[in-house]
């Protein structure tokens, strides 16, 4: 049972991983890497597989130290070379699981009481426990191949020591206590219970089985949820301000009233916001293309541009726009959403929506473009 509980949370954990290097790699590109902006639905599939993954994994992970705890108290405790590595690797691998969980239901959760900047913080954490989950599988490799798949009994003989941890991982017929049946069951429908739950809020259509997950994708101002609102970045004047301009900076310089900006010609894009927290809404955007306003500013076809907020300060008050994005038919310059001018919550009196990017890079209340 301990032995097929580590396969299951291994396949989710690995999951988490790869998914989690996109959104961070989205969030924080290196030089060489341009992310492509189709599919549109990308990272909203990666995304929602990370959250959903990662929420699944807390029983299994509970259920595995369960059936493990009591042999990290066996007598002796080194046996062989192998033995010591399994017992080095034990430490930063619990210790990284809770963490990553915890830290990861705080963030969609939103309740920030850590006092480090999470989406580092979860990134180096992440290469450790993965890490130590590879040496732990190595190390475990014979016993893996002796509990798991058909035909295991004929190999037993490859490890005997695994006696120990199959008494422990559940209790024989008849003794009152739990089989390894009935726990991998309990244990299964737990995971099973957790995604049916929540996957609503990243999957259409699922919307209303999303009990146990944060956000409905379908509350919120204009029928789209709201991470972050007008008075907690503090633009509310800014953005209702009717000397408001949008300046768009290239080789030549270009400034829209809000009514310029809003006779410009309007586009229409359907697209959903992704949140880094897992959840995703479709909506129907409105406004100018962003490559016509550039083309405007005479800025080049190969240039990255930054999208800046009226924010006066935060870690995602601007974003780099790569030219991929930044070129595609489908990223506007959003002044209206669901047929209707944009609500001050979700960006009033403009905002970035390119596909295939973060909600946090998806910049609300723009006031300048510029060539970087």
């Amino acid at each position: 049972m301990a032995a097929l509980l580590g396969v299951w949370l291994g396949i989710a954990f690995g999951t988490c991983f790869l998914t989690g290097l996109v959104s961070h790699f989205m969030q924080h590109p290196p030089s060489w890497l341009e992310w492509p902006s189709r599919p549109a639905w990308l990272y909203r599939v990666t995304q929602g597989l990370h959250v959903t993954t990662g929420l699944a994994s807390v029983p299994l992970l509970l259920a595995k130290l369960w059936t493990v705890y009591p042999l990290l108290w066996e007598w002796p405790p080194i046996r062989s070379v192998a033995h010591a590595v399994e017992r080095m690797t034990i430490v930063p691998l619990i210790a990284g699981a809770i963490f990553q969980l915890s830290t990861g239901i705080a963030n969609i959760a939103q309740w920030y009481r850590f006092h480090f900047f999470f989406t580092v913080t979860h990134y180096w954490v992440a290469w450790i426990t993965i890490g130590a989950l590879v040496l732990h599988i190595v190390a475990k490799l014979t016993v893996i191949r002796a509990n798991v798949g058909r035909r295991r009994h004929e190999r037993a003989h490859l490890a005997a020591a695994t006696m120990a941890t199959t008494t422990m991982a559940g209790a024989a017929p008849g003794t009152g206590g739990l089989t390894r049946r009935g726990l991998g069951l309990a244990t299964g429908t737990a995971a099973g219970v957790i995604v049916a739950t929540t996957a609503g809020q990243s999957v259409p259509g699922l919307a209303r089985l999303d009990l146990l997950a944060p956000r409905r994708p379908d509350i919120g101002p204009q029928g789209l949820p709201v991470n972050r609102t007008a008075r907690a970045a503090r633009v509310t004047s800014l953005a209702r301000d009717p000397g408001y301009r949008l300046e768009v900076v290239g080789p030549r310089r270009v400034v829209y009233t809000i009514e310029e900006l809003h006779a410009l010609r309007r586009y229409s894009s359907k697209l959903p916001i992704t949140c880094v927290e897992g959840w995703a809404a479709d909506a129907t955007w409105h406004g100018p293309r962003l490559r016509n306003l550039l083309d405007a500013a005479m800025i080049p076809a190969d240039a990255t541009v930054r999208v800046e907020s009226l924010e006066a300060r935060g870690g995602y008050r601007a974003s780099d726009v790569n030219p991929s994005h930044a070129r595609d038919s489908l990223t506007l310059l959003a002044t209206g959403v669901n047929g209707a001018d944009l609500d001050l919550d979700h960006g009033y009196p403009a905002r970035l929506i390119a596909p295939n990017r973060p909600g946090v890079l998806q910049t609300k209340w723009v006031h300048r473009v510029v060539m970087v």
